[in-house]
């Protein structure tokens, strides 16, 4: 059901509102994923449950929905609204915090067309992210921002401390690890690149499409721990299944969706699946609409190395460390594909990219 929120503007001129549209009627092939119910989580016996539930899932796609994460959706809307007024600020307020993506930096605003799809085609996104609000990643913001620091922060917060804590419970139960073998290093108060982000991908004509051969981005894996992306009820994303053939995440009401990201790839060794995905233009009856998305990235703490972690489950299953991985931090590993992504696009279909020290990702149409 669509919702509507409304705050004070930070402008001060019309009220900040959000209203989610309707799904798209169209049939699409959907993927089917798990979902996970966390108010199972401090039941007895529920952490287990949902870990048995949850295994299947990160091994063979990376993707699953969790539901009653904490969260009411007017909170959820008011932050689409900030991103709704965010996006609409003069281009010249916006590139006053422009973050410095030539070192790897996030934090901040990236304009539109930062990256360059096909050859000569450039991209059609703006992002805006908020960092964790320590003193050590402080950055200007717009007013609006600064305006809405709290509810910001706090919502923030909620996900780091909450959220993505329970997540990574699950997912060490399912390394057969101690509760607390991820949370420590995913700390509030770690120094990271966890950030909040807003996001908007503006429509397209139908002939503009055609050009990009309805992609808005290339098919990738995230660079960090987790990703949570909030329900946006305009379909466009797509994951890539284990048969090859990409397919619909539908947005689930009353969920967050979630995908496994690179660094805990690495850290099993690939037996927990970093998620390759994509977003393309949506169908036809939500194809004139601009995208609108919030979604927040869990990034470990700068100096955890990507070294395989010794578990149980790995050394029963045979699964080794990838070469390469040992000597590489976190936090250099997000920047230098932070800074991959300004690299020119070039022709061809899938690609393989050199990141860091001999260690490579792939990019797919």
């Amino acid at each position: 059901m669509a919702t509507q929120t409304q705050t004070t503007s930070a402008r001060g001129k019309t009220p900040l509102q959000y209203q989610q549209v309707a799904e798209s009627t169209h049939d699409l092939d959907w993927a089917e994923l798990v979902t996970l119910d966390l108010s199972h989580f401090d039941a007895p016996g529920g952490k287990q449950r949902l870990a048995n539930q949850l295994r299947d899932a990160v091994q063979n796609v990376g993707f699953f929905y969790i539901t009653n994460f904490g969260l009411m959706q007017s909170q959820i809307d008011r932050q689409f609204g900030i991103a709704k007024e965010l996006f609409a600020l003069p281009t010249e307020e916006k590139l006053r915090h422009r973050a410095d993506l030539e070192h790897g930096h996030y934090s901040g605003y990236r304009p539109l067309g930062s990256i360059e799809l096909f050859p000569g085609l450039r991209d059609n996104v703006e992002m805006y992210n908020v960092f964790k609000y320590l003193p050590e990643l402080e950055c200007s913001h717009p007013q609006l921002i600064i305006d809405h620091r709290d509810e910001i922060e706090a919502f923030q917060r909620h996900i780091a401390e909450d959220t993505v804590q329970k997540l990574l419970t699950l997912i060490a139960i399912v390394l057969e690890l101690p509760e607390d073998a991820l949370t420590n290093g995913h700390k509030y108060n770690d120094v990271s690149d966890c950030h909040l982000r807003y996001i908007i991908y503006h429509a397209r004509t139908p002939e503009e499409n055609a050009k990009y051969d309805n992609l808005y981005s290339r098919g990738h894996t995230d660079f960090g721990s987790l990703t949570l992306l909030f329900r946006q009820p305009i379909a466009a994303l797509q994951v890539l299944m284990p048969d090859g053939k990409w397919k619909w995440v539908k947005p689930l009401p009353g969920s967050i969706t979630v995908n496994i990201a690179d660094v805990l790839d690495f850290w099993t060794a690939g037996y927990l699946k970093s998620s390759i995905h994509r977003v393309v233009a949506p169908p036809e009856d939500q194809a004139h609409l601009d995208r609108v998305g919030v979604l927040y990235f869990l990034r470990p703490a700068h100096d955890l190395r990507l070294k395989a972690l010794d578990s149980p489950v790995l050394e029963r299953l045979g699964f080794r460390q990838k070469e390469g991985m040992d000597g590489i931090k976190a936090g250099d590993w997000v920047r230098a594909r932070v800074k991959g992504n300004l690299d020119r696009a070039v022709e061809g279909g899938a690609k393989e990219k050199e990141v860091i020290k001999g260690v490579k990702v792939r990019y797919y149409d």
